[in-house]
């Protein structure tokens, strides 16, 4: 059952001792509430301000597992804050035994500061959780695709439009690299992990990935630099700089391009052109 009581007051809290640069907003001039307005923290979990205002009223139907995922990040709970909101919203709280969605609170609080720089963090299956401003403008919003899809790995593939962003020398290169990463991660995770059920999904669908597959290779690591054919501004030289979660196997993966190159103009013209703005 739903401690509607506790729920209500335990977001009333985390709202309150959140601050609006703990979440890149601007604070501006005439704030008077505490911490962050209910209308920020509905923004920020992705849902009405009417349906999160209910809850801290205490009113309004239990919410689901998803919702109460989404409302856990956007209100940058840690792990047992996380599990506490769950238990509280009348869900059994995720498993900690395998790595999971949920980004850490430290790693959002970089994120959020790197507004105007191409940004993502990423699952250990490749899987695009949260992406900067300019890291949509770079590769798209890669948070929405659902299921298998959701794995770089797997669209790589399977789906000829994600190639498109990448230059083409590199193809072949990458290729091998998922296959490796993927053939390492199910050594690691085991025959019933998510990484088993991608690579017999792709063994199915991808007569490339058989092939590759077939090699055995393992340890083939990304490469620093990063080289990518963007639509409005054209090829792109990046290096990327990745810092890891080791808690939850995330990494964040920021890009950077050397100052005075072609790279570097492009990139501060995709801040300009970019529709994020």
């Amino acid at each position: 059952m739903i401690d509607r009581s506790g729920l209500a007051g335990f977001l009333r809290s985390r709202r309150e001792a959140l601050q609006p640069e703990d979440v890149g907003l601007p604070r501006g001039q005439r704030r008077r509430t505490s911490g962050l307005r209910r209308e920020e923290v509905a923004g920020l979990c992705h849902m009405s301000t009417d349906y999160y205002s209910r809850l801290e009223q205490e009113r309004g139907p239990q919410p689901s597992a998803q919702m109460v995922a989404a409302i856990a990040q956007g209100l940058r709970l840690d792990l047992d804050e996380r599990d506490h909101l769950f238990r509280l919203t009348g869900h059994p709280a995720p498993g900690r035994g395998s790595p999971g969605d949920h980004v850490s609170p430290g790693l959002l609080r970089i994120l959020d500061r790197l507004d105007d720089t191409p940004a993502e963090v990423v699952s250990e299956l490749g899987e695009t959780l949260r992406q900067t401003r300019l890291g949509v403008a770079l590769t798209g919003d890669l948070t929405s695709y659902v299921g298998p899809a959701r794995s770089l790995g797997y669209r790589w593939f399977t789906d000829p439009a994600t190639r498109a962003r990448y230059d083409p020398d590199e193809h072949e290169f990458l290729s091998r690299m998922w296959a490796s990463g993927l053939r390492g991660l199910l050594a690691l995770r085991g025959p019933a992990s998510r990484a088993a059920h991608l690579a017999e999904l792709l063994l199915e669908q991808s007569e490339e990935f058989r092939e590759v597959w077939a090699r055995h290779e393992v340890g083939i690591t990304p490469r620093e630099t990063k080289r990518f054919l963007h639509p409005d501004v054209g090829p792109l030289e990046l290096t990327c700089q990745s810092l890891v979660d080791t808690g939850q196997s995330h990494h964040l993966l920021v890009y950077t391009a050397v100052p005075g190159t072609p790279s570097h103009e492009r990139l501060q013209l995709l801040d300009v052109v970019s529709p994020q703005r």
